[in-house]
């Protein structure tokens, strides 16, 4: 069987996707499942993040193509299973954005970014089941602190916040206490739990994402110990075996060559 010829177009890839899954197509195409790629389409989110992060638009480009693949690949599946066409999956993503976008496509009026956002979440409250929680539709299987991020946003939504920051900061000093007060493992795991809980409650009033906040820290913590590594081997050194203080009088060093 021939490739497409026209490779830029959306077709060619459903295509493509369609014929590594035939009889007579990829071995490991074939065999995969909606639950054997469910580390696939993580790892796949994870690095359109990484080129994010890093400001590579030729790997945005590339990731966000892997990306596509992915979903490609489950609605293949899911068509051979009768289950939907990857047509349903476009057709309900074009109609939710038109319904949730009254102030393109009707005649409501938005004034500026944070109307639109209030609006967006008054429709999926009138879209909700009634006896459904507005936190339910939040994947319990995101990342710890993104779902604290998101879950405190829709509570705050309503109303369930504090009034300033200063309330947050005084919960933050108080839950510090908490942690240093418990005794046993399990109680400074709760406490420890809270604590996070907090800051990320913090990072949210400030305009802050926890989860690329704790990414940058990461990348500047791995930047800066990779550049005492590098210190100790052009000095002979065998960093295990400095000291405390030579390693902090080292890490110091590392922090002005490494922003």
């Amino acid at each position: 069987m021939s490739q497409p010829k026209n490779l830029s177009r959306f077709d060619a890839l459903v295509e493509i996707i369609a014929r590594l899954r035939a009889p007579d197509g990829c071995p490991w195409d074939r065999k995969q499942t909606h639950a054997s790629l469910r580390e696939n389409l993580l790892s796949e989110c994870y690095e359109v993040l990484g080129a994010l992060d890093e400001g590579d638009t030729e790997k945005l480009r590339d990731e966000l193509g892997d990306l596509l693949m992915q979903i490609v690949l489950h609605a293949q599946i899911a068509r051979e299973a009768g289950e939907f066409e990857l047509g349903e999956v476009i057709e309900g993503i074009n109609k939710k954005l038109i319904h949730r976008h009254p102030h393109v496509f009707g005649s409501k009026k938005a004034k500026d970014a944070e109307e639109v956002m209030h609006n967006w979440e008054e429709l999926k409250e009138a879209e909700r089941e009634p006896d459904v929680s507005m936190l339910e539709s939040v994947p319990k299987t995101m990342p710890a602190l993104g779902y604290a991020h998101e879950i405190q946003r829709r509570a705050a939504w309503v109303g369930f916040d504090w009034e300033d920051i200063e309330g947050i900061i005084d919960k933050l000093a108080e839950e510090v206490g908490e942690f240093q007060r418990a005794e046993t493992k399990e109680e400074k795991a709760s406490e420890f739990g809270d604590l996070l809980f907090t800051l990320v409650n913090i990072a949210l009033r400030m305009g802050i994402d926890a989860e690329t906040a704790l990414r940058e820290a990461n990348k500047r913590f791995y930047g800066r110990f990779a550049a005492m590594e590098e210190l100790c081997r052009q000095r002979g050194l065998k960093f295990s075996e400095l000291s405390f203080d030579e390693q902090n009088a080292l890490w110091e060093e590392a922090k002005k060559k490494v922003e």
